[in-house]
């Protein structure tokens, strides 16, 4: 069976670009990423509805590039 994504793969691209932009140091929005995914897979895992709509590092990207104005996401600690 095979899924329909609701997103553009250029949206993605801009997306990423803006957070990497942003951001002061590239390795650390990077795993900054990974964790905000890694977080998103565990909560699906939870609720185990089979239903995926979009993978975990895509959702995290989208939820910290809407996230932009929010300086805690990108500063350094």
């Amino acid at each position: 069976m095979v899924k329909k994504n609701n997103f553009d793969s250029n949206q993605i691209m801009f997306r990423t670009d803006a957070l990497l932009s942003a951001a002061s140091n590239r390795y650390r929005i990077t795993v900054k990423v990974a964790q905000r995914a890694k977080e998103r897979r565990r909560q699906e895992l939870e609720k185990e509805n089979g239903e995926e709509s979009m993978k975990p590092v895509i959702r995290a990207i989208i939820e910290m590039s809407d996230e932009l104005t929010q300086p805690e996401i990108i500063s350094d600690e």
